[in-house]
């Protein structure tokens, strides 16, 4: 990253035109106008030259006001919203107001109380400010562009404070996660590297089922799931994680799950946006679930490789892929949701509507009013569109959203924050909902844990026949080899 000067303009001047802003501040001491000499208590230091780090410019406005640039994603200007960047050298006491002036959303869950977070080295814990303390508005100092300002007081002189748009997900805290994975040597679970990204990080692909689903010629029931397509949208990672945790534990329906399924997960498909800190690009600027359609092997490296693995899954008549769930980050809407796809037949958009329906029963944060069916132009590039065009009628494709905010408990009007567990506790509903999807039975000396708790928001009644009829007309996958899965009445989730 582009290192800036060690000291700063005079108070209220720009560091240059803000369109143009090359790289992250590297330990940047803001000095007074006028001021000579060495930085003292109170003259604030930035800094954003590390992993997953943003912030392209600082503009002191007065003695306690500063104005904060986002670096836009490598080599696309378009694409703004992403920030994370430390703050050190301060005063006990001292107060500041932060404004984030270059946006390049107008719309914005800050308008509905969402705040940045923060945390610092006594205070490890990441922790979302006040809402009172964050204002969002059009700013007419600011092109009329919309601005985020939040008043913060600083009250550890020897911290060094670290505030974030959303709750952090590394690259390196997820090789790390994957390596404590890897090393409990469970016989269900393994990791490949599937390729790599232009910058030569792992594109890592898990897969967890019983050893016995993937021995030779056996007929395989495949959920893909992929994340982190657009790197900051961080609370996929978090959502992707507690689908993982959940797969491998020794919950008996974990333990049924990977008796009849194989999941197969890419929980990080842009390595390199998420290490450089980007909010929706690629190294090189681009969108990459735009490039479905016909991924490059060179610009678009983890995109084709698993592509390529689909198409081959695909292909094999040994292979039936149910499910293919790609997991995003919303910055406008509340709660999690799921975006479909829209087909001519009938039957098998009613079909579609089933593992949303069922998910919103287990999931008191996921919001079966908010999910759609769509099959708009802009999406044609997306995951979820190409493969839902390119799979057959027993295949279902979905877009997994979840607020980089917060969620509504049905019956109430409360928001309620997301916090990191919260995201991960979405994942592990998410995979328990395969249970009632194929009306697994578990054996009747395992049901000793406690039954979830069903939302109280009402879902639409299934209209679909099938759902109704005898097990064996369940629709689950291609021709006969989806009948060796026992079914149960989806009366009773367990």
């Amino acid at each position: 990253m582009a290192e800036r000067s060690q000291t700063a303009p005079e108070a209220g001047n720009n560091m240059g035109n803000d369109d143009v802003i090359g790289g992250n501040v590297n330990k940047y001491t803001v000095l007074p106008a006028g001021y000579c000499g060495q930085p003292k208590k109170g003259h604030l230091i930035f800094d954003a030259c590390f992993e997953s780090g943003n912030l392209g410019r600082v503009d002191q406005v007065s003695e306690f006001e500063y104005d904060l640039y986002i670096r836009p994603d490598t080599c696309n200007p378009r694409f703004r919203v992403w920030f994370n960047f430390t703050v050190e050298n301060v005063k006990e006491s001292q107060r500041v107001i932060f404004n984030i002036v270059n946006f390049s959303k107008t719309k914005s869950l800050y308008r509905d109380g969402m705040a940045p977070m923060v945390k610092s080295t006594s205070r490890p814990k990441w922790q979302r400010l006040p809402p009172k303390n964050v204002y969002y508005y059009r700013c007419p100092d600011h092109r009329k562009n919309y601005v985020m300002s939040f008043a913060f007081c600083f009250d550890q002189e020897e911290d060094i404070y670290q505030f974030a748009y959303c709750y952090p997900y590394t690259y390196t805290r997820f090789q790390h996660y994957l390596d404590s994975l890897q090393k409990r040597n469970m016989d269900y679970f393994f990791r490949e590297q599937l390729g790599q990204s232009v910058q030569q990080r792992q594109l890592d692909l898990l897969t967890i089922t019983s050893p016995e689903n993937l021995r030779e010629g056996a007929e395989q029931k495949v959920i893909f799931i992929t994340g982190r397509v657009h790197p900051g949208e961080t609370p996929s990672s978090f959502v992707c994680q507690g689908i993982i945790d959940f797969l491998v534990s020794h919950h008996p329906i974990a333990c049924i799950l990977r008796e009849h399924l194989v999941f197969k997960i890419a929980p990080m498909l842009n390595p390199d946006g998420v290490y450089l800190g980007n909010y929706r690009c690629s190294l090189m600027g681009f969108d990459l679930n735009r490039h479905w359609l016909d991924p490059s092997p060179w610009a678009h490296p983890t995109l084709h490789g698993v592509k390529q693995l689909i198409i081959q899954m695909y292909n094999d008549p040994k292979t039936s892929l149910e499910f293919y769930i790609d997991i995003h980050a919303h910055s406008t809407m509340m709660n999690g949701f799921m975006y479909g796809n829209i087909f001519e037949d009938e039957e098998r958009f009613q079909r579609q509507a089933i593992f949303p329906k069922l998910l919103c029963q287990n999931a008191e944060d996921f919001s079966y009013s908010s999910t759609s069916f769509n099959r708009d132009a802009v999406k044609a590039g997306t995951g979820r569109r190409f493969l839902g065009g390119l799979l057959d009628h027993t295949s279902y494709c979905y877009t997994l959203e979840v607020s980089f905010y917060s969620y509504i408990i049905g019956g109430t009007t409360a928001a309620v924050p997301y916090t990191e567990e919260a995201y991960m506790k979405l994942g592990r509903n998410v995979a328990r909902t395969f249970l009632d999807y194929y009306r697994l039975n578990l054996p009747l000396e395992k049901v000793a844990f406690p039954i979830p708790k069903l939302r109280k928001e009402k879902t639409p009644p299934y209209k679909h026949p099938l759902l109704r009829g005898p097990a064996s007309n369940h629709p689950n996958g291609k021709g006969d080899k989806k009948s060796s899965v026992n079914h149960k009445d989806p009366s009773n989730p367990f």
